[in-house]
């Protein structure tokens, strides 16, 4: 009996060591895989802020909660199990879907540039209706941060998956799954920071501490809340520029797949070269020069898609919902 229970104890503890191995195989795996989407994630959190410009402060945050929640339900219900099937059956659809999504990001950006010079002649699928109720603006908005958040989710799981190096399908289950929730933790957890320090930079000018520590926080504090409304502005701008060079870039990579080489090798050649001629900032120029260039792509794809979705689109979508009503 005694040396039954000392073997059941080593079989035990041999599983043990091989469930330890496996967890530090997907760990070490899913850092390494998401740090290969470092670019796509920064992106991802300069987008977001953008949309909970102009509510008030007590929905901030709830905002980000549901735009959190509907990231994780893209990456775990839908985008997981759709990167494997893919990946399993159809890895040569991976690449033109990856490009419709960043053909919708260059459109989306570049349609907010177009609204932000041409505010009246600009009639995009996300304008807001004046005196529209609170909640359906934030509907909207969240909604709008979803659709968006899926594509670069898309890009994030894509990169994810060809990191992973050949191993059983639940690993690579298990590795997405990790850089999943880890990226959306990271991601929006950042984005409510960014959000509430205003609020922090209130509670730490209100304090009424005399020391020399209580005059340092009400400065910090008093600076916090001047520059934030300044900060989530600019992070506007950012999240807007963000989505026309990731589409840009997804679009310059994936004719890259196809052979159409040209843009991106000049592309590099030139961000080496003026990164060549500052080599103290070399990575960051050459980051810079290749974001511009995305951009630029970006902004063209974006401005051809405007027109066709205006005069094209939306009028032969707008047909089929009037068929289905008078059918309904």
């Amino acid at each position: 009996m005694s040396v039954g229970l000392i073997a059941l104890l080593d079989d035990v503890a041999a599983l043990a060591k091989m469930a330890s191995a496996s967890l530090d195989d997907v760990a070490g795996q899913a850092a390494k895989a998401g740090s290969k989407a470092a670019g796509v994630v920064i992106d991802d959190a300069a987008v977001t802020p953008r949309y909970v410009v102009g509510f008030a402060a007590e929905r901030e945050l709830p905002i980000v909660g549901r735009i959190a929640l509907g990231s994780l339900r893209n990456k775990l219900l839908f985008l997981l199990p759709g990167a494997l099937a893919l990946s399993a059956f159809a890895p040569w659809a991976i690449t033109p879907l990856l490009m419709l999504g960043g053909a919708y990001l260059c459109y989306e950006g570049t349609e907010k540039v177009y609204e932000a010079l041409f505010p009246h002649k600009a009639h995009g699928h996300e304008e807001e209706v004046a005196g529209a109720p609170d909640s359906a603006m934030e509907d909207r908005r969240v909604a709008s941060a979803i659709k968006t958040d899926f594509i670069l989710s898309a890009e994030i799981m894509a990169i994810t998956l060809a990191a992973i190096p050949e191993g059983t399908f639940w690993t690579k289950a298990a590795v997405l799954a990790v850089v999943a929730i880890g990226i959306t933790v990271a991601v929006y957890g950042a984005v409510a920071v960014i959000v509430k320090a205003d609020d922090a930079g209130m509670a730490l000018a209100a304090n009424r501490n005399p020391s020399f520590l209580g005059g340092l926080g009400r400065g910090i504090g008093r600076a916090v809340v001047k520059g934030m409304p300044y900060l989530l502005k600019i992070l506007a701008v950012v999240g807007t520029a963000a989505m026309i060079w990731v589409g840009g870039g997804i679009l310059i990579h994936g004719l890259e797949e196809y052979g159409v080489k040209a843009p991106a090798h000049v592309i590099h050649d030139a961000a080496a070269s003026v990164a060549g001629l500052v080599p103290a900032a070399h990575g960051f120029v050459e980051w810079l020069v290749t974001a511009a260039a995305s951009g630029l792509v970006g902004l063209a794809v974006g401005a051809l898609l405007i027109p066709v979705t205006s005069y094209v689109i939306a009028p032969a979508w707008n047909t089929v919902a009037g068929l289905r009503q008078k059918t309904a």
